[in-house]
């Protein structure tokens, strides 16, 4: 059985190493039936460098170096394009995400399409946790999700789910709302989070503005209710007033410069 790592990377060149040399110890019983799959997204440090030099002496590390910054969603999604395991786990770069439980959360798939994380105790600081709450909420209002999944980062999915979520051709790239929409059995694991292992977080208010605003086009509005209106409401709103704020980006296709 083959195993997918998809990591989206942004100025972690003093992280990757100890990142890919713990997934390595910790997948060591599946030895070379896993691949590492590393996008660089537009780092403004030397990451691709690191990147092409772990590649080198790790047979199982693939590459991929965007044109520009497209975020974390996008760039994730360029890699499962390029990504041929039967599983999936999808990760950050900072080592908050600690690859100790990845066989756990695989061992959920025998039984379930998705598995989710919950973290037993938060190491980002107030205002982050405090995001992450709040959009755990609204996601769940407008997604109709149990409150007791968390839409963590970190999570695992089969084959089958990656294959409809790479076969869209929607204007925007929200990952989780397309979980939730091919998965039928979700569940979540408890697993401890790391303080981020160099430097600090990129992901502020205005990238949760554009988390929204992606999920906020995706949804469908056959229903006429009265989420209905309120999404038409919410639409108005970030064309309007939040456009200037927020990575609007419609219909973008994603470049590559490079693969290795």
């Amino acid at each position: 059985m083959k195993i997918s790592i998809v990591i989206p990377v942004y100025n972690s060149s003093k992280i990757l190493e100890v990142l890919v040399e713990k997934i390595k110890i910790n997948l060591s019983s599946y030895k070379s039936s896993f691949e590492l799959i590393l996008i660089n997204d537009f780092s403004s440090d030397n990451s691709w460098e690191v990147i092409k030099n772990l590649k080198n002496t790790n047979i199982f590390i693939k590459g991929i170096n965007l044109k520009k910054n497209y975020g974390q969603h996008s760039a994730i999604f360029c890699g499962l394009k390029y990504c041929k395991g039967e599983f999936i786990v999808c990760m950050d770069d900072d080592m908050q995400h600690d690859p100790l439980h990845l066989n756990n959360m695989l061992r959920e798939l025998k039984d379930n399409e998705v598995c989710y994380v919950k973290y037993l105790k938060r190491e980002h600081n107030f205002f982050k946790v405090f995001l992450s709450k709040l959009n755990n909420i609204i996601s769940s209002f407008l997604m109709n999700k149990s409150y007791k999944i968390y839409t963590s980062s970190f999570k695992c999915f089969k084959k089958e789910i990656k294959d409809k979520i790479v076969s869209n051709k929607e204007n925007f790239i929200f990952l989780d709302y397309w979980i939730f929409q091919y998965a039928k059995r979700i569940t979540s694991i408890e697993v401890s989070h790391n303080k981020r292992y160099y430097g600090h977080t990129n992901y502020g208010f205005r990238e949760l503005l554009t988390l929204w605003s992606k999920m906020i086009f995706l949804i469908n509005l056959k229903k006429n209710n009265y989420k209905f209106y309120l999404i038409l409401i919410l639409r108005t709103f970030f064309l309007i007033f939040l456009k200037k704020y927020i990575r609007y980006e419609k219909g973008e296709q994603i470049e590559v410069l490079e693969i290795i």
